[in-house]
């Protein structure tokens, strides 16, 4: 739960959400996704009231999908809803980003060693271009862009060998995760680091070596653990108090 201090001192914040909602698609999961990137880029900060009036009038849409979504978020554990008393963005919980570190390392164990399996030119490919786009996004010091392609490398790689629906439960289990890898970016975790990495994987990937592959994958995914103590020393208004 977010600390009470916070809760008063954020309570009152405006929102700023600049989505723009595709009536031709499902209005719930855009807002959702709306709202966890907010959360996720400390657009919407710890503490920091969410009001269904307000975020149906920003993004032009009724109340009935904002709370749908308010209720994925609170299920993923992102924000914590209050029964008289509202809405709010909890503070980061550095036992969740472990969770969902390992969690995350499993099935991705998982999917490497599928993809080390059989020859997969048109994935390698598919990857190639990512991390080239990865470059082009350290290049301009875009970390935005830069973690949008990381993500499209990853969930590229699990839908590749079929495994869509193991990519949604890491989905769904690292939003904490995802607000720490947010704050490492660029400092403590550099870009061509992580694309240097990316580079390992699909290289071991290639040669259909799953040792070379999995130590790749682990290495790469336990960056964030270097960095999570780091920031709960620099940043601990921004942490749970649950060690």
């Amino acid at each position: 739960m977010a600390r009470q201090a916070t809760l008063s001192g954020e309570r009152t914040a405006a929102i700023g959400l600049t989505a723009k909602i595709d009536r031709r698609l499902p209005t719930t999961p855009q807002i959702y996704g709306a709202l966890r990137d907010a959360i996720v880029r400390m657009e919407i900060k710890v503490g920091q009231s969410l009001s269904e009036n307000e975020v149906a009038a920003q993004l032009g849409v009724s109340r009935t999908p904002v709370r749908e979504a308010f209720i994925k978020l609170a299920e993923t554990g992102l924000i914590e809803i209050l029964p008289q008393r509202g809405t709010f963005v909890v503070e980061i919980s550095a036992n969740a980003v472990r969770d969902a570190q390992f969690i995350r390392e499993s099935l991705e164990l998982g999917v490497i060693r599928e993809a080390c399996r059989e020859p997969r030119p048109g994935l390698i490919a598919a990857l190639r271009d990512l991390i080239a786009v990865q470059k082009l996004a350290a290049d301009d010091d875009d970390f935005d862009r830069f973690l949008i392609h990381d993500e499209a490398f990853h969930r590229t790689l699990a839908v590749g060998v079929g495994r869509e629906r193991a990519w949604r439960v890491i989905e769904r289990e690292k939003g904490h995760m995802d607000r720490v890898r947010y704050l490492s970016l660029p400092t403590a975790s550099p870009f061509y680091l992580l694309i240097g990495q990316h580079e390992r994987i699909l290289d071991a990937v290639e040669a259909m070596d799953v040792q070379a592959a999995e130590a790749a994958v682990r290495q790469h995914l336990s960056e964030i653990l270097k960095v999570l103590e780091k920031f709960q020393n620099e940043m601990p208004q921004m942490f749970a108090g649950d060690d």
